[in-house]
């Protein structure tokens, strides 16, 4: 077996390394060895481990110079700082390589194919040299644009790449964030397995340079320079870009045995400032300069013979400087106009051009109109497009004929070239770098110019940012386009209002004159005053064409679109938690099934909604097109299948029979039978031309999560939560076999019957391949962090995908079980996913309301439509009961007067659904938790953030104040219950250990116990001092979501008495399944002047705690003897939100059943029912005084309410985006699309806004 010692040097070197960092050998914190196993295993949290990955023994024989592992050896070498190879003893081998043939892993990006390759050998040479033999970490290729630095990089990693295990090509071309490019390098070096990453840059880049050292890579960062500012000196970042520079000095400095190569026409300050230092030896730099001239002339003859003496093949050496995208253009020009006599072009006085971009204004000025526009197209794009695309971009139309002559000549100038990608089609065109920074400064600078002079050609032409494009590519346009055109405006004219104030009259010189002229002007007016967030209620945009605007997530309040055309613009949608979606057969529609109870279908190619259909009375959890187009199938919570005409959405059949939740829907490939899968634990097979039920297969013990017929159609698989699959002849309704998953509960199932293979997704977090027949595993994928709730096989069969409560997508390839893209949902948990026909893109529906595409070669997110609603997750009072707190899916906080109904406050600053909110007992700061994983801390006075808490791992559900505002308690899904430190914002520690998520907690008035709650129907109650659980109450019979303290301190037991709402209380026996008890008690005011009698404390530490749970139940605990002391029955769907009155008497409950109860604590009789809402009730807040009760929705509506009379007092209810939004006469929108913006609130005249 290899081992690795340390040279005597090298133990000098250890030992002062050792003393520097200041630990001692046997350090009693373990730091060493807790160091050296984040490096050996990463994925472990060894914070909280105490086993660790290396022993002490190895330690101390490694100190010693005694022979250890490798990878120990190299593992402490790295927590000292110290690179191996300068440290160990002989000549050791190059770390980590391959000596056997196996091909490096290679991700070549954007990089461009390089078919054409002349001279640079000694540049070659010299890379070579610095790179593999001096084994340099940072060397930069700088150069003037156009003089082949890209392509000369292309070369040397061909000729270099058997020397690296990890080689990663990256374009900084589109100035992609520092966060984005670093994430997807550590993905890809660490096999898509590594995807929870820090939070902070420096934490990222610890983790980079981890696997730096740990393998050896080559990562080529390419077109550099976009990160740089430009007019100022060179090498100084952009703003938001700065972090890149410490990533460069990191690499530059850091010991490892990888390399980044940059190409840049700016040289970074970091390899200025390290270059020729000692400390800088492993950092270099190349500039690289023109060819020469033989390889001018082989450059010329590759497009030809061209004719030229001596003299004049070395004044065009002279005037281009062996520039090769000049030497390029210039050639094409004489070729096409000169004959390729290079006399000729002398003769007519050929222009000197100092430089590229004088060269390119020359032969910017020889285009026809429609080349140009072809020019600023592809410039706007970003990435190749074809001629279908380029068509439909250009005002007004022209004819395919002209379009392709027009691109013929482009490429004879080559000033375009055909796309090279692989998942490009061969007709597509893009431009180098160099001609797409002239193109896009052009357009910046002409359409500033026509703005401030009113003179609308190009802006009216040329769309700024393409709505409907991809969504990297529109972030893009917004950052290098839009926003640099929008700074120019306003140094121009100083602030907002008075841009504002041009741009309006811009917009009524458009409708005066030109009402009915194509153009892009009036979206690209509306997508500036978006970037610049100025407020657009009440705006004027009628009788305009209002093209490409990108209005998602955008506030339009009473904005006036009469009459006009909004053809290619993006508004927001309006769906739900997505839970199900399927793609049909022919790749062309996208259909999804949510929490809102509807099925909404879109067009695959430029997600237009086309129609929605809403019949169901429950959830939609399943959805699924016939393998022939025709059928659209729905299942649902409200136990009914229906199906719908695929082209319209007319509801033709509503299949009757399951008896409880559907969650799974499988055609046969024939068309003919359908298969439901039920949580009445049978799987049912219905005749679709008829909706006769053809079969019942009742022979599972649990709910059948999961169906999906082979390719014969005569076999089904079916899987349950009994752990059993169940392989069915459909003919017969016989079970041909089952076997039984142990210790694998059965999420999700796919199959490819014609390869005897089976799919599954688990509960424990495992992607498994099966032998259909025999169950046997085949392969077992393994990288998620949580329930894989849906798997599919990719059409062609070599590569799975699965999605999870993880927040990820994985794709595996089938035949060696490798990872190989881990594409990642923020905040979002995967709930369903399909692939289109031909494999290249998967969708995915998740929690957080969002339907993505992805293209799965690239593994880049091309869509993301985002549901918008307001649904009210939290509502809290204020502690003077003057101010109302909630929490909403639309990631804000809202401050309501109680009084008068009044919104007071938004307070913005969350990335996913608030579900949590809390007022601080002196009332001056309000605490919200949020689905991205994140607290934040707001002061209540000013509306600002104070503090955010990091430190979760998955959604935050629940928080609670300590009784003295010091500490707060919050609940995650990542399985733990935390503490923290309200003025800091420490964490402090975690109570309890929980093995599922956690769902509510709540604290006691004295502040010494915690309560609890999860997915396994019970409640736990800690010491919050010492984290000793004091009792797990158990007796629900599904998962407890719910729970609250009485809030009369110190209660210990109520006397028999029965309360009512408006007389005084009488002793009354106990109704059958509860405890009596009796100890004293004053009669006394009821608290809200309600008529009760005060409870007070009988023994100190004795409270009452109430529970709420799926299986429709309140429960009333005593917190001392953890028993059971009321069974609270009367509710018809679970419940969501609990709370005691001020005074401990009364428990009020939310439910999904649309109602909220209030309950006498004593007898555990309904009070009241407070009916209104119209759909689910997700939490309730008593006001200090008890007078009255706060309710919040799914409906989006919050109610105040009179407990004594149940009346409603006040409905609070947000403005939707687009309310009072006038859409009369529009045209360019599906009427699906209308449907949808008049559900956010748009009106056509004569209509009222709708506050369902």
């Amino acid at each position: 077996m290899q081992t690795l010692k340390a040279s005597p040097e090298g133990l000098d070197r250890i030992k002062k390394a050792r003393e520097e960092k200041g630990w001692a050998i046997d350090d009693k914190r373990s730091r060493w060895l807790r160091e050296a196993s984040k490096i050996l295993e990463p994925e472990k949290n060894w914070e909280e481990i105490d086993q660790f990955a290396v022993s002490i023994g190895t330690w101390k024989r490694f100190l010693k110079g005694e022979a250890v592992k490798p990878h120990y050896f190299r593992a402490f070498c790295q927590v000292l700082g110290l690179n191996w190879e300068e440290v160990v003893a002989g000549t050791p081998t190059q770390p980590n390589r391959k000596k056997t043939s196996t091909t490096p892993r290679k991700d070549w990006g954007e990089a461009p194919d390089v078919p054409y390759f002349v001279g640079r050998t000694k540049e070659l040479d010299q890379l070579q040299q610095w790179i593999i033999k001096e084994r340099c970490r940072l060397v930069a290729l700088l150069g003037m644009g156009g003089i082949g630095k890209t392509a000369l990089s292309v070369k040397l990693v061909q000729q270099i790449q058997g020397e690296f295990e990890y080689i990663i090509w990256r374009s900084l071309r589109n100035a992609p964030p520092f966060p984005e490019i670093v994430t997807d390098t550590i993905k890809f070096l660490s096999n898509q397995q590594e995807t929870d990453l820090p939070e902070t840059a420096n934490g990222k880049v610890s983790r980079l340079i981890h696997y730096l050292r740990s393998s050896r890579c080559l990562l080529i960062f390419d077109n550099a320079d976009t990160i740089f500012r430009s007019g100022e000196c060179a090498g100084n970042y952009r703003e938001g870009y700065e972090e890149y520079g410490e990533l460069f000095r990191q690499i530059g400095e850091t010991p490892h045995q990888s390399c980044l190569l940059l190409t840049s026409r700016e040289k970074p300050k970091e390899v200025a400032f390290f270059e020729g230092r000692q400390e800088g030896r492993q950092i270099k730099s190349l500039k690289l300069e023109g060819l020469e001239k033989p390889n001018v002339q082989e450059l010329f003859q590759s497009r030809g013979t061209f004719s030229g003496s001596d003299s004049e093949w070395n004044e065009l050496m002279t005037l281009y400087a062996g520039n090769p995208l000049a030497l390029n253009v210039v050639a094409a020009t004489i070729q096409e106009y000169f004959g390729s006599n290079l006399a000729e072009f002398f003769k007519l006085g050929a222009a000197v051009f100092g430089d590229i971009r004088h060269l390119a204004d020359e032969q910017y000025s020889r285009l026809s109109d429609l080349e140009k526009e072809i020019m600023y197209w592809l410039a706007t794009n970003r990435e190749p497009v074809c001629l279908l695309e380029l068509r439909d971009d250009i005002i007004p139309p022209i004819a395919p004929a002209q379009l392709i002559d027009a691109l013929e000549s482009l490429a004879r100038r080559s000033l375009i070239e055909k796309a090279s990608l692989l998942d490009k089609p061969a007709s597509s065109f893009t431009q180098q770098p160099v001609v797409m920074e002239y193109m896009t400064n052009r357009l910046i600078n002409l359409v500033f110019e026509e703005i401030v002079t009113e003179k609308m050609a190009l802006f009216n032409r040329h769309a700024l940012i393409k709505a409907q494009t991809k969504d990297y590519v529109r972030e893009t346009q917004i950052v290098l386009i839009l926003k640099p055109v929008l700074d120019k405006l306003l140094d121009k004219f100083g602030n907002q209002n008075t841009l504002k104030l041009h741009l309006k009259q811009i917009l009524a010189t458009l409708r005066e004159q030109f009402p009915h002229k194509l153009g892009y002007a009036g979206g690209n007016i509306l997508n500036i005053l978006c970037q610049s967030n100025i407020d657009l209620s009440g705006e004027d945009f009628s009788e305009l064409k209002v093209w490409q605007a990108y209005l998602d997530g955008v506030h339009l309040h009473d904005v006036n679109f009469r009459n006009s055309n909004l053809d290619k613009s993006v508004f927001s949608e309006i769906f739900d938690s997505i839970l199900s979606v399927a793609i049909s057969s022919d790749g062309t529609l996208l259909a999804t099934g949510d929490t809102d109870n509807k099925i909404h279908v879109w067009r695959v190619a430029d997600e237009q909604l086309l129609f929605t259909c809403e019949r169901h009375a429950n959830w939609v959890r399943a959805v699924a097109f016939s393998p022939d187009g025709k059928i659209l199938a729905s299942g649902s919570t409200d136990q009914t299948v229906r199906l719908w005409d695929a082209s319209n959405g007319k509801c033709l059949k509503t299949l009757q029979g399951h008896t409880n939740w559907i969650w799974s829907l499988s055609f046969s490939s024939d068309s003919q039978i359908l298969a439901s899968g039920s949580d009445d634990k049978t799987v049912r097979l219905w005749n679709v031309s008829t909706g006769e039920r053809l079969q019942t297969l009742p022979e599972h013990s649990h709910w059948v999560r999961s169906v999906a017929f082979g390719s014969d159609s005569s076999t089904l698989v079916s899987a349950s939560v009994d752990q059993i699959v169940r392989l069915w002849d459909i003919r017969t309704g016989e079970c041909l076999e089952h076997w039984q998953e142990r210790n694998h509960v059965v999420r999700s199932i796919a199959c490819r019957l014609d390869e005897n293979k089976l799919v599954i997704g688990t509960d424990d977090y495992k992607v498994i391949l099966l032998d259909i027949h025999t169950g046997e595993h085949l392969k077992t994928f393994e990288g998620h962090t949580n329930r894989v709730w849906s798997v599919a096989f990719s059409p062609q069969g070599n590569m799975l995908a699965s999605g999870s409560a993880d927040h990820t997508v994985k794709l595996w390839d089938i035949h060696t079980g490798r990872c190989l893209n881990t594409l990642k949902e923020e905040g979002y948990r995967v709930r369903s996913l399909a692939f289109t026909p031909d494999g290249k893109i998967l969708a995915t529906g998740s929690d957080d309301q969002s339907v993505s595409l992805w293209s799965v070669p690239e593994g880049k997110r091309l869509k993301s439509l985002q549901g918008y609603t307001q649904r009210v997750w939290s509502v809290a009072f204020s502690p003077d009961g003057q101010t109302l707190v909630s929490g909403s899916d639309d990631q804000k906080l809202r401050l309501w007067d109680v009084n008068t109904g009044e919104c007071l406050q938004t307070l913005s600053g969350h990335k996913g659904r608030v579900r949590s909110v809390a007022f601080s007992p002196d009332g001056d700061t309000i605490a919200s938790a949020s689905n991205d994983q994140k607290i934040k801390l707001w002061d209540v006075s000013t509306g600002k953030c104070r503090l955010t808490l990091s430190g979760h791992k998955d959604w935050v559900s629940s928080l609670a104040f300590s009784q003295d505002g010091t500490k707060l308690v919050s609940a995650s899904d990542d399985k733990t219950v935390r503490l923290w430190d309200v003025s800091t914002g420490q964490y402090l520690k975690t109570i309890g250990e929980h093995g599922d998520w956690v769902w509510s907690v709540a604290v006691s008035p004295d502040g010494s116990i915690l309560a609890n709650t999860s997915e396994n129907k019970t409640v736990w109650l800690w010491d919050i001092n010492t984290g000793e659980c004091l009792h797990t109450l158990q007796g629900h019979t599904n998962k407890v979501r719910t729970v609250a303290f009485s809030h009369q301190g110190n209660i210990a037991d109520l006397t028999s008495v029965q309360y009512s709402l408006t007389s005084p209380p009488t002793p009354l026996l106990q109704g059958e399944g509860s405890k009596k008890f009796s100890p004293p008690y004053l009669q006394g005011k009821g608290a809200g002047g309600l008529g009760f009698s005060d409870v007070l404390h009988a023994t100190e530490n004795h409270y009452i705690l109430a529970s709420g749970s799926d299986d429709q139940t309140v429960r009333l605990w005593d917190v001392c003897t953890g028993e059971c002391l009321q069974i609270l029955q009367g509710h018809t769907n679970q419940i969501r939100s609990v709370a005691f009155s001020p005074n401990g008497q009364i428990v009020a409950s939310g439910s999904d059943d649309q109602t909220v109860k209030l309950w006498n604590v004593c007898d555990g009789k309904c009070l009241q029912m407070l009916h209104g809402h119209t759909k689910s009730v997700w939490s309730v807040h008593w006001s200090p005084n008890g007078h009255t009760l706060a309710s919040g929705s799914e409906d989006e509506t919050i109610k105040i309410w009179d407990v004594t009379t149940a009346e409603c007092l006040r409905t609070l209810r947000a403005k939707k985006p687009y309310e009072g939004m006038n859409i009369t006469g529009v045209t360019g929108l599906t009427e699906a699309q209308k449907a949808t913006l008049k559900a956010l609130g748009a009106l056509e005249e004569g209509e009222c806004l709708s506050l369902a």
